[in-house]
């Protein structure tokens, strides 16, 4: 199971829970995953060809899923996957 971290606005999709245990052997079926569980996530999260979203961030641990291999990126029992919202202004 890898640990999801729900970001405060999207905790309504979770009950309230701020972090939840989801199966998968890569980032992309962790995050399908947590849409099969917790209906909305997927059009919050990913883009109409299948990407995560420009606004989106997602890290594996320390690491922003960009710089790795995407939503292929292999994760292992025990790592912590977090969905951070960016956020703009100024």
């Amino acid at each position: 199971m890898i640990k999801v971290r729900i970001p405060a606005q999207l905790r309504t999709l979770t009950g309230g829970i701020g972090e939840v245990a989801i199966e998968g052997s890569t980032v992309g079926e962790v995050l399908k995953g947590l849409d099969a569980t917790y209906t909305g996530f997927g059009e919050r999260i990913f883009d109409a060809d299948g990407g995560i979203r420009r606004f989106v961030n997602v890290f594996l641990d320390e690491e922003d899923v960009r710089f790795l291999a995407g939503l292929a990126t292999t994760v292992t029992a025990g790592q912590t996957l977090s969905i951070v919202p960016a956020v703009a202004g100024g």
